[in-house]
């Protein structure tokens, strides 16, 4: 980790509402941003502005998500995701998400991330697949 990692470092992305982002379950009028698409583009911001203060073979992975999807967002409209480090302990990273569309706030929350060496992670699901009989 490098020393810019701390509380308060923030980013921000724009997403567009593309077809695939959406439900598909109540028809063409009513395809709207799907939640596991939002928690999805909110992981997916979070390690990109975590990992601009990471070190060479370090990464990280998602361990909680805990969002409110308070409005709907039509396909085809393009979504301001705010993402901050909210918290640092140790390998433990704490964000505050906020999210809004051109209309209105889309969502809050909070999301946790834990660093890991890759090197290493990958030599612990190395031990594990082989313990499901999956290496080979």
């Amino acid at each position: 980790m490098k020393d810019s990692l701390k509380a308060g470092v923030a980013g921000s992305v724009t997403i567009l509402v593309d077809r695939e982002r959406t439900i598909d379950f109540m028809g063409e009028k009513a395809r709207v941003y799907a939640t596991p698409m939002l928690v999805r583009d909110i992981e997916i911001a979070c390690r990109d502005l975590l990992g601009k203060h990471l070190d060479a073979g370090e990464d990280s992975v998602g361990t909680r998500v805990e969002v409110d999807h308070l409005a709907a967002t039509l396909m085809d409209m393009k979504v301001d995701l705010d993402v901050t480090i909210a918290e640092v302990k140790g390998r433990a990273v704490s964000f505050e998400i906020a999210g809004r569309d051109s209309v209105e706030p889309i969502c809050r929350g909070r999301h946790q991330r834990f660093i890991v060496d890759v090197g290493t992670t990958e030599k612990r699901l190395a031990v594990k697949a082989a313990k499901a009989g999956l290496a080979g």
